[in-house]
């Protein structure tokens, strides 16, 4: 048994040697990416999760038209379904599993780094939204900036995506 647990944990060892060079070589590959730098802005997307990000969405700026392409492709996006008097709003199903698993994760982490993304949450679980819901939205409201500061080329300014100011909006005549 001895021996039999020592040969396993050396396993281990390998298994855990290799994904820590697995690691630094995608951080590193990720760090020559021309797109690396507006990813990093992001709070809460570091080089490994910012390498996932870029890994499933792709350098292809055609490949999605608009911020609504990306969103749906990301699971964020709600589907709305209408028939008659009845509507209902559900989560996506069909998604890239692997970038909605990146974007909680992304959203998770955003609310401790960034105060717009955490009042932008507080906002959502004050209007009635479970957790994952709120989440959900951020991670949603993250992409479509995503979305635009890839196709613009520019960093995230925190300012523009989450204004703390809401101007009055006036009220229509009857």
């Amino acid at each position: 048994m001895g021996r039999q647990s020592l040969a396993l944990l050396r396993q281990l060892e390998a298994a855990c040697t290799s994904a820590d060079d697995l690691a630094e070589a995608a951080v590193e590959a990720f760090g020559a990416h021309a797109d690396a730098e507006i990813i990093t802005s992001f709070p809460g997307l570091g080089p490994l999760s910012g390498a996932r990000v870029l890994a499933e969405i792709g350098d292809d700026r055609t490949r999605f038209a608009d911020a609504r392409g990306l969103k749906a492709y990301a699971g964020s996006a709600p589907v709305t379904r209408a028939s008659g008097k009845t509507v209902s709003v559900a989560a996506r199903r069909v998604k890239n599993q692997r970038l909605a698993g990146v974007g909680y994760m992304w959203a998770f982490s955003a609310m401790a780094h960034s105060d717009g993304a955490r009042a932008h949450y507080d906002r959502r679980r004050e209007a009635g939204d479970r957790h994952t819901a709120a989440q959900r939205n951020l991670f949603n409201r993250m992409i479509g900036c995503l979305h635009h500061c890839l196709t613009h080329r520019v960093p995230l300014s925190e300012a523009v995506a989450f204004p703390t100011s809401r101007e009055p909006r006036l009220a229509l005549a009857a």
